[in-house]
């Protein structure tokens, strides 16, 4: 029996209940925010990063949202420590308040055309803000979830939240890229379309405000906390120091490189899929918008699903038997992508197996990064673990289209950089062990 299983007796339904869905939509309203951004890569570019060549104009803006992913481990470093210190709810609420309203922000700055060089450099400072609350966010809502509920749920939970969280902010994103397309058709969404998509974020904040007034704090921390104070001692004081001291460095090695495969993997697949669809297919806005509905759909399918076969089979068995699959089939899929055309049925067939196995490949990631570190340093070990990796990741889309001269080349470059990811992830599986299931 798990040590944190005592822990949870008192807790009632409504309380993991509550726990479950504040997790779950604190991650999938942030990630809602950030994929924004993905779904109007191209006309931001011309608007902040125009360029003669369309793939460098398109490196541009996704070396804004790499900025982004890059100031994710200072949020963790600041709100980790604060977390593990003081409690995981009030470093969420302030965390999604921040992302809500940075990313409204960006709706209402003037482009090139007005200000002129003012715009890209305005534009890469709210990204770089909005990247350290997201780290935040992280933080706290990796934690009290998984905290909140009982060992047989923690592998589907960690699925649901980790990556169905964003399948979920993608769905919600999809939703509104639909919405805003139809309202604001052809040239006038390159005028109009795009600040409303970011206006949306402010929904966000209201949202994670009403829905986190309910929430209890963790049981798994109030209870270490109840203990130190028992005992008239204190749980870590530092967790940031104690997390890169020599006895923890090499956890951290491991769990950054699993995560450097899973978050790169993300960003080349499920985040670059608009681009891609757009670009090398050239399919329209709406039926993109349909299409991306239904892979988002299908990557919250695949991470409750193999999260949840987590539970039996083990974390890092899973990690390791998709991973393979990853190896092999996502660089098929992006070839067999680019060959379909215009071809809608065969782009979401392709489109379903590729989301599918990068999505299932890591749900039992953050569940795995929770129990790897005891709960006084949680939250500061599972957000600089999960967001060191996601920044290095974060960049590989910059680097796909830095290294493609063209838009012909990009399923090419996909497919190479999805073979390295996998790879890098393989090695971090093969070189960790697996846990025990314990939360204490």
């Amino acid at each position: 029996m798990s040590s944190s299983t005592g822990e949870l007796e008192g807790v009632s339904r409504r309380q993991m209940a509550t726990a479950i869905i504040a997790s779950l939509l604190g991650w999938s309203l942030d990630l809602f925010d950030l994929f924004i951004l993905l779904y109007v890569a191209p006309i931001i570019g011309k608007l902040f990063f125009p360029s003669d060549v369309p793939t460098l104009s398109l490196a541009a803006v996704y070396a804004s949202f790499a900025v982004t992913v890059l100031m994710r481990p200072v949020g963790s470093a600041l709100f980790g420590p604060f977390a593990d210190l003081h409690g995981r709810k009030g470093a969420m609420i302030v965390a999604v308040i921040g992302v809500g309203v940075t990313t409204a922000s960006l709706g209402a700055l003037p482009t090139i055309e007005q200000v002129g060089m003012l715009a890209p450099v305005l534009f890469l400072m709210l990204r770089l803000v909005q990247g350290i609350f997201v780290g935040g966010v992280v933080a706290a809502t990796h934690t009290i979830g998984t905290e909140s509920v009982p060992v047989h749920w923690r592998g589907a939970l960690s699925g649901l939240v980790g990556v169905g969280g964003a399948g979920i902010g993608g769905v919600l994103a999809s939703i509104v890229y639909l919405i805003t397309a139809e309202i604001f058709p052809g040239d006038q969404f390159a005028v109009w379309g795009w600040r409303v998509m970011f206006f949306s974020g402010i929904l966000s904040a209201v949202l994670g405000v009403f829905v986190f007034a309910s929430l209890e704090e963790s049981p798994v921390w109030a209870a270490l906390k109840r203990r130190a104070a028992a005992a008239g001692t204190v749980t870590v004081a530092a967790p940031l120091r104690t997390m890169f001291s020599k006895p923890w460095r090499g956890l951290l090695v491991a769990n950054v490189l699993l995560c450097i495969g899973g978050g790169g993997r993300y960003y080349i697949t499920s985040g670059y899929l608009p681009t891609f669809l757009k670009l090398v297919s050239k399919v329209p806005n709406r039926d993109a918008s349909l299409i991306l509905i239904g892979c988002n759909l299908v990557a919250i399918a695949a991470s409750l699903i193999m999260g949840h076969l987590s539970t039996f089979w083990g974390r890092r068995r899973v990690f390791i038997i998709t991973g393979l699959l990853r190896l092999v089939l996502l660089p098929l899929c992006y070839f067999a992508m680019a060959r379909a055309g215009g071809d809608i049925w065969q782009l979401v067939m392709y489109a379903v197996v590729l989301v599918f196995l990068a999505n299932g490949s890591f749900a039992p990631l953050l569940i795995y990064l929770n129990e790897r570190y005891p709960t006084a340093m949680r939250s500061t070990g599972t957000g600089v673990s999960w967001n060191i990796g996601f920044a290095i990741g974060g960049m590989m889309p910059t680097f796909v289209s830095l290294a493609s001269p063209t838009t012909q080349d990009l399923p090419a470059g996909l497919a190479w950089f999805s073979v390295g990811l996998a790879a890098i992830f393989l090695l971090g599986a093969f070189i960790s062990p697996e846990t025990n299931r314990d939360l204490g």
